[in-house]
């Protein structure tokens, strides 16, 4: 007992001196310190049920716990000592119980613990720790797996945290309440942090998951997860083309495809696309069959026969014409009969009426001769007078043009008439640029500012020349191949017959000049939007246009080339490329909205600006005037883009005409430089040209072909309707390291030049030669004015060494690839938004003003009697609004329009409020879910941006 009280009172130290002393003064007679044979293990508390920890050594005198620093009372320990048969050492072993209530109650900062000390004569040894912990395990998982729909060979992977436990809970997987191994399935694991992968899923994998967490306390299940594998729809092949569906003329094919490859399984995606695509065909019409000429009768047989025949030839019949009905020979008694009168020979007949068969043969022979001769003249004429219709050479031109010997095109290919100084060599490379516009024919006028009388004289020749005043006249403006530029003579100077075609057609204002420049697609009933890149030109195809199960192939072209529309009055001008869509027969339910860029500073009183359209004798009429009411068409002005409605397909010009010497267009100067052959020369290139992307384009592309350098961030320059001219003058040029031709460092372009260039690049050149090859840096300054007018300067400082070169940067939409997009993503109201707005504007209430009061709060209420003529008004000025703001990615302005709607209405008297109650109520749910839509439709129009752009 006292021994006992000891060891608890902790007076007695075991591994004190005393202790340490032992060895010495013992004899070592088994000669080792305790040794554990069994040391208490980790254990887990379940419920109330105590545990029990064990102690084993030999040889040893006393073994005692000692727990959490302190030793556990002697009255607490179960102990035995019996004899190891092998060693024949005692073996001392001894138990305690701790308690759960033992374990709550202690605080410390580890877990409750307990080890064992046992001695002998020679010392103490201490046993490992044991660590005693409270088991649970937790209702709920921190994580439950997640039903999922995944396609056919994706990855499947279910997450799943189990509840928060001691011991830590074990997962395994359940599917459909079947234990699932990871180890008969190569491609199923489950021992990635108690996550479910399946690699590959296959369908079989479609079913319920449940994750099961256990520990030694309990089981738990998590939520169900289900899981579908499904599988996408996919098209078969098109099907062969269908034949043209009218035996003649214009008429559609049609092909299809079925969304059997694979067919959609468990919720997979229907095919995207549509199941019908039409084009448009031409079935040759048939050709009925024509008879030529009668041949010459053949001599007299010895039958008395003469024969003739004519062949099915004019027209030969084709396709599935019919043949000549008749026949192909004829016969005829050569002697009147009588030799075959009475069936008797020749010399039964009486001398006299031989002879009276001979001059009969006689006469039939020189009667014959005499028509076939008259026929050989009156063919010969036809053919004569055939060719002097259409012939080049034959009218006298002064006939035509009234006296006017300005109007020479063979005149106008001897220099460039743009550079008015005549030193300046013309520029081949990108001489298809430089045309004379038809309105001022000649160039050079000596005086520049004298506005103009004869110039209307002249413009009016040229004007009915270009329009066709007679056919003479027409065809007289066509002829010389050199009307045409240089690269082009091989496709426009063809033959009477191409001519007489219409390929050289100049009846309308504009004609082709360069290669076309456009874009197609395939556009079925969700829509979708067209951009040539780089152009400013744009077709939104709204949604439901086409019918359902329909699609339609259609193009969008610019029609390139020089290009005027000249009245008796004045000189209009294009504002912005010509545009052609179509297929011709295109057929749409609503309009379409097509945005081109102009290049007009808009202003009512100082422009009369129409649009126009080329009629089907390539004629040009007019549309709408900008500022007029018009049923047919809507036109929306904004400052660089003109935003039309338009119906019917064809190609569509924006023209305008200055009122007043204020009107202005826009002009982009941008100067360009390159070494010319020699190193010793540096030209330097500037360029004046209507401030369109489209007519900038042309300048890129040709400044690209001959390695040049953009040498300073492109200007605007406002070109106003004064009469004066264009002057560009080079400055500052480092006078000691360069030098420049005399009296070639300013050049001036007319005012007619500039005013009518219609999309066409002015451009002149300067010549700079360096003193030394040393010299690696050029700067100056070039000055573009108008007289009495504006002026820009370009700075110029560039490296000219020939290893520095850099090429053209391209625009800032030179990343837009895609020219043509389809179905929502190419919108940027969602189409769920759309519905809900158009079903609540275009029902009218009372005061009938939804749809005008959602046009005025859009800044589009002009010209409101075209919506009003719309099945969906509604659905049209948001069409409009599209096409508006299709590059500023944000649907801030429509949401901010939908939200002073909704307050306008919130404060309408109760009895309004009484009449509209059966409508959705404008404030809270169209503006709230416009505004909400906005912010969503804003991150993924950013995501979007580059394809929205393109």
């Amino acid at each position: 007992g006292e021994r006992a009280d000891s060891i608890s009172g902790d007076r007695i130290g075991f591994d004190g001196a005393a202790g340490d002393a032992q060895p010495d003064a013992l004899p070592s007679v088994q000669g080792t310190l305790p040794h554990f044979i069994q040391e208490p293990e980790d254990a887990y508390i379940v419920k109330s049920n105590p545990i029990k920890l064990r102690c084993r050594a030999a040889p040893a005198l006393q073994i005692f716990f000692k727990c959490n620093g302190e030793w556990v009372h002697q009255n607490e320990h179960f102990s035995q000592e019996y004899k190891d048969l092998n060693t024949g050492l005692k073996v001392r072993e001894v138990m305690i119980n701790v308690s759960r209530q033992q374990v709550e109650d202690f605080h410390g900062p580890e877990d409750y613990w307990c080890l064992c000390v046992a001695w002998s004569h020679l010392g103490t040894s201490k046993s490992r720790k044991a660590t005693a912990r409270i088991a649970y395990l937790r209702k709920n998982f921190e994580q439950d797996p997640q039903g999922k729909e995944v396609p056919i060979n994706g990855m499947i992977v279910l997450h799943c945290r189990p509840p928060e436990g001691v011991p830590v809970a074990e997962v395994e997987w359940l599917k459909n309440e079947e234990l699932l191994s990871s180890l008969t399935d190569d491609n199923i694991d489950t021992r990635a942090d108690h996550n479910l992968i399946i690699h590959e899923a296959r369908l079989s994998d479609s079913a319920n998951y449940t994750c099961l967490a256990s520990n030694i306390v309990a089981k738990r299940r998590s939520a169900t997860a289900t899981v579908i594998v499904f599988v996408n729809g996919g098209w078969s092949l098109w099907t062969e083309w269908s034949p043209c569906n009218v035996p003649c003329g214009r008429g559609v094919q049609r092909r299809s495809r079925t969304c059997t490859n694979p067919a959609p399984l468990n919720g997979g995606a229907f095919c995207e696309g549509m199941s019908v695509q039409k084009i448009t065909c031409n079935a040759l019409c048939p050709i009925d069959g024509g008879w030529d000429e009668w041949t010459e009768w053949t001599v007299c047989s010895s039958q008395c026969e003469k024969l003739r025949g004519r062949e099915c030839s004019a027209p030969a019949p084709r396709h599935r014409g019919k043949m000549c009905e008749g026949n192909s020979e004829a016969t005829e008694n050569c002697t009147d009969g009588l030799c075959t009168q009475n069936r008797k020979l020749l010399h039964d007949v009486k001398p006299q009426s031989m002879d009276g068969s001979n001059d009969v043969a006689l006469y039939s022979g020189l009667g014959a001769g005499v028509i076939a001769v008259a026929i050989l003249v009156v063919a010969i004429m036809l053919y004569r007078r055939n060719h002097s219709e259409y012939g080049v050479d034959v009218i006298d031109s002064s006939a035509l043009t009234g006296g006017f010997q300005s109007f020479n095109f063979k005149t106008t290919r001897q220099g460039n008439p743009l550079l008015l100084n005549s030193s300046m060599q013309p520029d081949l490379t990108v001489g298809r640029a430089y045309s004379t516009p038809l309105c001022f024919r000649d160039g050079a006028d000596k005086d520049l500012f004298d506005p103009l009388p004869d110039i209307k004289m002249k413009v009016q020749s040229s004007f009915m020349v270009s329009l066709g005043v007679s056919e003479r006249a027409e065809f007289h403006a066509k002829g010389p191949a050199e009307t045409f530029p240089r690269d082009l003579n091989r496709d426009y100077g063809g033959t009477a017959d191409r001519r007489k075609k219409g390929l050289l057609t100049l009846n309308g204002p504009f004609s082709t000049c360069r290669e076309q420049l456009g874009t197609s697609g395939v556009f079925g009933h969700p829509g979708g939007r067209m951009v040539v890149p780089n152009a400013g030109v744009s077709l939104l195809v709204p949604q439901g246009a086409v019918a359902e199960n329909t699609s339609w192939e259609m193009h969008m072209v610019i029609n390139q080339g020089e290009s005027s529309v000249q009245t008796l009055e004045g000189c209009e001008i294009l504002l912005g490329p010509e545009v052609t869509y179509g297929p011709p027969v295109l057929d749409l339910s609503t309009p379409v909205a097509m945005s081109i860029a102009h290049c007009a500073e808009v202003d009512a009183e100082n422009w009369n600006i129409q649009l126009k359209r080329k009629t089907q004798d390539s004629k040009w009429e007019e549309v709408m005037s900008v500022e007029e009411e018009c049923t047919s068409c809507y036109c929306l002005m904004d400052s660089t883009s003109c935003h039309l409605l338009v119906g019917q397909p064809g190609s569509y010009a924006l023209v305008g005409e200055p009122l007043t010497q204020a009107a202005v267009k826009r002009l982009k100067l941008a100067v360009f430089g390159s070494m010319e052959a020699g190193s010793m020369s540096y030209g330097l290139r500037v360029y004046c040209v209507d401030d369109t992307p489209h007519a900038f384009q042309g300048v890129v592309a040709a400044e690209k072909s001959r390695g040049g350098q953009l040498l300073e961030e492109p200007k605007m320059l406002p070109f106003r309707a004064n009469t004066f001219s264009l002057q560009v003058s080079i400055q500052d040029v480092p006078q000691f390291l360069w030098s420049i031709k005399p009296f070639t460092t300013c050049q001036e372009f007319s005012f007619p030049q500039v005013w009518c260039s219609n999309q066409q690049p002015l451009h002149c050149a300067f010549s700079l030669e360096r003193f030394s090859p040393a010299t690696a840096q050029l700067s100056c300054k070039i000055s573009v004015r108008q007289v009495k007018g504006h002026e820009q300067i370009l700075q110029v400082y560039t490296a000219v060494a020939e290893a520095e070169k850099e090429s053209v940067p391209f625009f800032m939409q030179a990343d837009c690839t895609i020219t043509s997009q389809t179905g929502p993503k190419a919108f940027k109201i969602p189409s769920s938004i759309r519905q809900r707005i158009c079903a609540t504007f275009d029902t009218a209430n009372a005061k009938g003003k939804d749809w005008q009061l959602l046009a005025q709060k859009l800044h589009l209420d002009r010209n409101l009697a075209y919506f009003a003529k719309q099945r969906s008004p509604s659905a049209v000025i948001l069409n409009l609004w599209e096409a508006r703001h299709q590059d500023t990615a944000d649907l801030d302005s429509l949401a901010s329009a939908l939200e002073e709607i909704g307050k306008i209405h919130s404060k309408s008297s109760p009895k309004d409020q009484d009449q509209d109650e059966a409508r959705p109520n404008f404030g809270h749910a169209e503006a709230g879910c416009a505004r909400g839509t906005a912010t969503l439709t804003n991150q993924t129009s950013e995501d979007s941006a580059p394809e929205s752009t393109g």
